[in-house]
């Protein structure tokens, strides 16, 4: 019973942890209509995801760690642009990327742009830039702060 109760309390732990991660999208148009709905920027992670040592070590160090899920969910909606060479990406997906790293002039790769979006009745998405960020040593704490200095929160 005790080991039971135990495994209960394992359980619910690894679903909360679960739930605290923010949702990754790669759908502009889902994301741009996430964002209106939710009155929250999006974050625009351009990244080389199976090739890029920079772009691992700033998912390690910040992405994927607590503190920035907790700030993701609260204050953007996510969209990474992946770049691989090894994996394999729909069309459609290739394409998107594409005329977005075009559009925001992506030279190098880890890039992160958070912008305003707005999507009008035909479907054409407008972006307000806020500003941009990459690489930032120092954790997710050094990180977080130059996002929330582009996002303008103290």
């Amino acid at each position: 019973m005790k080991k039971a109760f135990i495994a209960l309390l394992l359980l619910i732990g690894m679903q909360s942890a679960v739930a605290q991660k923010a949702e990754w999208h790669t759908d502009l148009t889902k994301a741009v209509q996430l964002s209106e709905k939710t009155q929250k920027p999006l974050l625009l992670f351009f990244t080389g995801s199976d090739w890029c040592g920079w772009c691992i070590r700033l998912q390690k160090e910040v992405l994927m760690t607590d503190e920035f899920q907790a700030w993701a969910k609260e204050n953007v909606v996510l969209l990474e642009l992946d770049f691989p060479r090894r994996t394999p990406q729909a069309d459609g997906l290739r394409k998107q990327n594409m005329e977005l790293q075009q559009f925001f002039q992506i030279r190098g790769y880890p890039t992160i742009w958070l912008v305003n979006a707005k999507a009008d009745k035909a479907g054409k998405v407008s972006f307000e830039q806020l500003g941009s960020t990459g690489y930032v040593a120092g954790g997710p704490n050094s990180w977080l702060a130059q996002a929330n200095r582009i996002l303008k929160k103290s």
